[in-house]
């Protein structure tokens, strides 16, 4: 929980001013449905109750000032609204920045400077998508304070092409999407396609969601994760010889076994395969979660893991410690890495009875295996970013 008079008082230090408006945007998970949204595929995340606050107000300058109470040690960032470039010495502020950027390109007013600080409880690099959180807080900050008229979608739009053009991340639009609109004990199926959503009601009366962080940080940007991107566009075009589709994600299982010959490339084949069949579990996985067959879902996750170990190849054996393990304990009904892998967190559904000698049981083996402790917390399901007033949280 954020302490907010600590937050006040560190926002009065850094602006002078103790008048501000409160903001909230929060991390994610993705229950199935991994490496599929640039594959035009499906995935299901929701937002979980971990996330970046903002305290913000507008001031009489053209100077915009961010403080991250995350990132103590890079001090007061400021810039001047007419200098919205990209610059490595500014750190993590170049999230926000790029935000205001493209948002004026895209047309919306901003008159004056900004005062904004930040505080996150997602831990750093765990792959719970801080920085589509910070996206778009600071896409709700703006909104908010200039009075813009926005379609949410528009928001998390640009938050992605912050990521991709502005940071020069190559990701699909699942994080910005499950922070932007996410829903209190929801997950969203998402076509990334399309853009077409449902919400699907999470309620789990005698289960648990537990996040498992290997404390292993994992940057996108130095990862392999566009390398994977580039196979599966190498794929589609190989299959696009021969099939009029669009992305990979529009493929069966069926369609792909009676084509994947074409493909030369054992690796390439693989990576496409882990996409089409991932889609395929992820729709599946919707449907079972709706019709209450919680034990099938689970056995999806568990799929959805072998193959991103054994066809993606981006779990490593921190992921694979956890899930493994994860798998062995009793009362776990499915578990796998989310996000974008190569550290970060895994995810197991567990009975609430059984919660803490899981926990006890899978720490235990981590830390045999990895020589340092991971870290485990109970995600709830809750809404997408928004302003909240400040008795919420007192």
């Amino acid at each position: 929980m954020i302490n907010i008079q600590e937050c006040e008082e560190v926002f009065k230090q850094k602006f002078a001013h103790s008048d501000y408006r409160l903001f909230f945007a929060p991390g994610r998970i993705n229950l199935i449905g991994e490496h599929t949204d640039y594959n035009g595929g499906h995935v299901f995340p929701c937002a979980i109750t971990f996330g970046t606050y903002a305290l913000a107000r507008k001031n009489n300058d053209n100077m915009v000032r961010v403080y991250s109470m995350n990132f103590a040690d890079k001090g007061l960032i400021q810039f001047p609204l007419t200098e919205l470039d990209y610059r490595q010495e500014d750190d993590w502020a170049n999230y926000p920045k790029g935000m205001l950027r493209y948002l004026i390109e895209a047309g919306y007013s901003i008159t004056t400077g900004l005062d904004i600080l930040f505080y996150g409880n997602i831990p750093n690099g765990a792959g719970l998508s801080s920085s589509a959180s910070i996206e778009l807080v600071t896409g709700v900050v703006v909104e908010t304070l200039f009075g813009l008229s926005m379609d949410r979608i528009d928001l998390v739009k640009i938050g992605k092409k912050v990521e991709n053009n502005f940071i020069g991340v190559n990701s699909g639009i699942m994080d910005q999407f499950a922070i932007g609109m996410g829903k209190k004990d929801h997950g969203i199926l998402l076509d990334c396609q399309t853009l077409a959503y449902s919400y699907a009601p999470i309620i789990l009366k005698e289960h648990h969601i537990i996040i498992m962080n290997t404390n292993k940080r994992r940057e996108l940007v130095d990862s392999k994760y566009n390398e994977r991107r580039s196979q599966c566009e190498e794929a589609l075009a190989t299959l696009q010889s021969k099939l009029s589709i669009q992305s990979l994600g529009e493929l069966t299982n069926e369609t792909f076994d009676q084509h994947k010959h074409m493909i030369e490339s054992a690796v390439l084949q693989k990576r496409a395969k882990h996409a089409v069949y991932e889609n395929s579990r992820t729709v599946a996985a919707l449907a079972a979660l709706q019709q209450g067959k919680l034990v099938e879902f689970g056995k999806l996750m568990n799929e959805s893991h072998a193959s991103l170990r054994d066809d993606y190849e981006v779990t490593g054996i921190e992921l694979d410690t956890l899930v493994e393990s994860a798998w062995q304990q009793p009362g776990v009904m499915g578990a796998r890495m989310t996000g974008a892998g190569f550290g970060g967190c895994a995810i197991a559904i567990v009975e609430k009875e059984q919660t803490d000698r899981f926990i006890a049981a899978v720490g235990k083996n981590y830390h045999n295996k990895i020589g340092y402790e991971a870290i485990f917390y109970i995600a709830n399901i809750g809404d997408g970013a928004t302003e909240i007033t400040r008795e919420v949280i007192k």
